[in-house]
């Protein structure tokens, strides 16, 4: 039951739609949208006394597998993260934290309910005095409030959503890819306990036409409107719907004006959906994710909106218009001017994406914009990076905040300012920060024009020195709890070596008359070791080569730390396959699939004519094909590329595919392996060279290793 919500993905294979070479205006300052300075999806809204909390899905990393993440704020403008400490599962950590939800029981203390495939997809329940803990589990032993297969077998029950009715009852519903489920399901929770399930059945999917995932109950008088998401979550089709009905069960008939929230024309609100609403008074807004721009493959990386959703009666819902400006300020705030910005923006390098669907900017002055749908990403992940901010004159600076790609990981770095330019002193140390956080605030007392933060590195491996805004104020203000995440034990990543890891090179290498064992001519050193029927043999044409059978080649070093995570990487191979199969032809594997076992966890090179063809990622949402698949049994050069943000596909030197992604690779317990991957799926063909990096190759370099290492007839053969 672990893979369970992995196997549905497995099956479902799409095609993912992208925005294209399609200009989308994104850059607006100021903006209100998104909300949160990040990737988070299916976020709950709550109000609790005078604070707002988002809890949400961190997303962008093993289908969305990151911190159990709660965001809180006074005025719906300015939030602030907080990464929850929840007790682990007996058996193991936890993983997956999808879809939170959280409802105050009857005692008065909150209830905090996720989705969770670890230990089979179900829903578990913690609780605490406070909404943002320390949680305890409600069962000792691990037992789900909804199992999977409630109220059915087979039934997954993720994405659980919680009602309380005007009668005090309340009732949960919940169902992910029920179009192929049957339909959602509806229940009540014992309120008492608040672990149990009562009554509970399936809501035909008659009821909810075009379903897909997050069912989400509300009430406006007497009608129980039950909306939820549709389509595919994975592209533009994504949207929300509604029905409503007269009982918490219903029937419930579908409302008019649907689909009531979907892509806008112009795209810069992209596959919109997984919801939660907020009542104000009489006035109601949906808090929603989309996904970012440029898009990450597969709606890996989504981001949370707020928009004013207006009912035309208790049971009609009219369409929503998603923007960019978002709600405005409802709320008043307590935050004085930020004086950066649109402050003028320097930066050592900026990212320059070019791939076959974009060609998109990740300019410095994007971090003084105030919007969360842009920032400054540096031209590379080496370090240090800075950014150099120009205020205009000489202003007081009391407080700094930063607000880093990734919220749940700490950057190391300084902050420095200076009246000219020119002379420098420190305004913040944090070059052995360990403590994650959104934002980051450094206070201090000084009068300056330019502000310089220099990143230095950060905890996870093949992360950019790139932020969503640096706000600057000359006042101090309060900040909401004065929450602070617990420092990391881990130490800083490792950094790529950028140079040639590997290298197996049967053309130049003049001791392989044996294929016990070849050396690894690469800066790792190490010997190869011969696992299975892997021969010397020359090919129709006269060309030496490796040819593998039924068989691999097994480096004996670990996998270098470089290649971990979102680590960059190049590998390159001379290969003819005589045979192309749809599953297997590994080239070339390093990860291991079973330290997570979730999607983006795993990465290698394969020459085969399925979905994930050219590059595997445990799910055929993220796996990359080839475009054009090469031509069976002749030679090719392959190479597969990662600079940390765009995978790319080369054959024969030229460009055959590409993808925005975000990789979380497991290599602590993994193998090189040459020929094959950790589970076998073996190449069948000849092999001349394979050369691997721990750094992305430019085109440039690749059109030249593809001449220099190109395979070479043997005496006496057919030219």
């Amino acid at each position: 039951m672990k893979k369970n919500i992995l196997f549905i993905h497995a099956l479902l294979l799409f095609i993912v739609s992208s925005y294209g070479q399609e200009k989308v205006n994104v850059n607006l300052s100021n903006a209100g949208n998104p909300i949160l300075p990040g990737y988070f999806a299916d976020p709950t809204i709550k109000k609790f006394g005078d604070t707002y909390y988002i809890y949400a899905t961190t997303d962008n990393e093993m289908l969305a597998s990151g911190a159990p993440t709660v965001w809180y704020s006074k005025d719906l403008q300015n939030w602030y993260n907080y990464i929850m400490e929840i007790p682990p599962f007996t058996s193991k950590p936890i993983t997956n934290f999808w879809a939170p939800d959280i409802v105050v029981g009857n005692d008065g203390k909150y209830y905090l309910y996720f989705g969770n495939c670890e230990i089979g997809c179900n829903i578990y329940g913690y609780v605490s005095d406070t909404p943002i803990g320390p949680w305890k589990k409600l069962d000792e032993n691990d037992k789900p409030v909804i199992s999977n297969g409630y109220p059915r077998e087979g039934f997954p029950s993720l994405d659980a959503q919680f009602f309380r009715d005007t009668d005090g009852k309340i009732y949960s519903y919940w169902g992910t890819w029920v179009h192929y489920n049957g339909g959602y399901a509806v229940g009540e929770l014992n309120g008492s306990t608040m672990k149990e399930m009562m009554n509970s059945k399936n809501i035909p999917l008659s009821q909810t036409p075009k379903p897909f995932e997050a069912a989400y109950m509300m009430k406006k008088g007497n009608k129980y409107i039950l909306m939820y998401s549709g389509d595919s979550c994975h592209d533009e089709t994504y949207n929300v719907r509604y029905s409503y009905a007269d009982t918490p069960y219903g029937p419930f008939t579908e409302g008019a004006n649907n689909p009531i929230l979907s892509t806008t024309e112009d795209k810069t609100t992209h596959g919109p959906g997984h919801h939660s609403v907020l009542q104000d008074g009489d006035d109601y807004y949906i808090v929603y994710h989309k996904h970012d721009y440029p898009m990450t493959r597969g709606g890996l990386a989504r981001q949370v909106c707020i928009d004013k959703m207006i009912f035309e009666n208790d049971y009609t819902i009219k369409a929503v218009v998603p923007t960019s400006k978002g709600i405005g300020n409802i709320v008043k705030s307590n935050m004085p001017e930020n004086i950066a910005l649109n402050a003028s923006a320097t930066a050592s390098s900026y990212y320059h994406l070019q791939s076959l669907e974009y060609d998109y900017k990740y300019e410095p002055n994007f971090a003084t914009d105030s919007n969360n749908a842009t920032m400054w990403k540096a031209g590379s992940n080496k370090f240090p990076q800075d950014l150099t901010i120009d205020l205009g004159s000489v202003k007081s600076i009391k407080r700094v905040m930063t607000q880093f790609e990734f919220a749940s990981y700490y950057y190391q770095y300084t902050l420095e300012y200076s009246a000219d330019g020119k002379d420098w002193k420190v305004y913040a140390d944090k070059s052995k920060n360990h403590t994650a956080g959104s934002p980051m605030i450094d206070d201090n007392d000084i009068s300056a024009r330019y502000l310089k933060l220099t990143v230095l590195g950060t905890e996870k491996s093949g992360l950019y020195a790139a932020v969503w805004n640096i706000k600057v104020y000359s006042s101090l203000f309060e900040i909401p709890l004065q929450l602070e995440n617990k420092k990391s034990n881990r130490e800083p990543a490792a950094v790529s070596s950028h140079k040639m890891l590997v290298d197996l090179d049967i053309v130049n290498d003049k001791q392989t008359n044996s294929l016990t064992k070849m050396s690894n001519k690469g800066s790792i050193g190490g010997t190869f070791i011969k696992e299975g029927d892997v021969t010397l043999a020359a090919d129709n044409e006269g060309i030496k080569a490796i040819k593998f059978t039924n068989g691999a080649l097994v480096l004996d070093k670990p996998v270098p730390k470089s290649l971990a995570w979102n680590g960059s990487y190049t590998v390159a191979t001379w290969v003819k396959n005589p045979q192309i199969d749809k599953e297997g032809e590994m080239l070339a594997s390093w990860c291991d699939r079973n330290q997570y076992n979730l999607a983006n966890s795993y990465n290698a090179l394969a020459y085969n004519s399925g979905h994930y063809g050219a590059a595997p990622h445990l799910d055929g949402h993220f796996d990359m094909r080839y475009k054009k698949l090469p031509e069976q049994n002749k030679w090719h050069h392959i190479v597969l590329t990662f600079d940390g943000v765009v995978e790319k596909i080369y054959v024969d030197g030229v460009l055959d595919n590409s993808q925005n992604m975000m990789l979380s690779s497991a290599v602590d317990k993994a193998k090189i392996i040459i020929g094959a991957s950790d589970v076998g799926e073996n190449y069948t063909g000849y092999m001349t060279s394979l050369k691997m990096y721990d750094y992305a190759l430019a085109k440039e370099e690749i059109t030249s290793l593809m001449k220099t290492s190109a395979p070479k007839k043997g005496k006496g053969s057919k030219k």
